[in-house]
């Protein structure tokens, strides 16, 4: 709460800390992460490293609105595994309802960060569940992850889609390097 003398000011360093922490407490760790990443790219980016994805995961990490997401799902989560939601919603989230979408909502909201190229590969690790997915869609651990399940997958998404942009980038940054190299013509070459 804030009043006039102490208006709310929100710490960025508190909300970052957070994240790190609750995903910890949910049992998830960043290599897990990277792990789905390695899964999403390593086809397409044969020498990307497994220190590649952690960074990866990490910077979407670091972007507020990802922490938004993180954080809200998770409570949500804990709220639900307590039994302190309203009826319907307390069974929907208790029971990972299929019609029930926002949790995906949700995730489309971390997914949507880095382009659209995030839908195809949240899709796929949706559909598939591997690695931590599958652990965290175990509904006989006795923990809610209705909305960390869609999360973690759409944080993998969004670092695969991070990594697609900076590989482009470099591509077109080698290309027209070499092409200045090769064409007197190209802009910014000396006579």
């Amino acid at each position: 709460m804030s009043d006039v003398r102490n208006p709310y000011c929100l710490n960025s360093k508190a909300v970052s800390d957070a994240t790190f922490e609750w995903l910890d407490k949910r049992g998830v760790n960043i290599l897990e992460i990277a792990e789905l990443v390695m899964l999403l790219q390593k086809k397409y980016y044969p020498t990307l490293t497994i220190e590649e994805c952690v960074h990866n995961v990490e910077m979407v990490l670091s972007k507020r609105e990802v922490q938004n997401a993180v954080l809200t799902g998770i409570q949500l989560d804990v709220l639900a595994e307590e039994g302190k939601l309203i009826s319907p919603l307390q069974e929907m989230l208790v029971n990972d309802e299929g019609l029930y979408g926002v949790d995906e909502i949700l995730a489309f909201s971390i997914v949507n960060v880095y382009g659209s190229i995030g839908f195809t590969n949240y899709g796929y690790v949706d559909k598939l569940k591997p690695g931590v997915l599958e652990r965290l869609n175990d509904k006989t651990s006795g923990q809610v992850h209705t909305f960390l399940d869609d999360i973690v997958g759409a944080v993998a998404a969004a670092a695969s889609s991070r990594i697609a942009h900076r590989k482009q980038a470099e591509k077109e940054a080698d290309y027209a390097e070499e092409g200045k190299k090769f064409n007197p013509l190209a802009k910014g070459t000396s006579e």
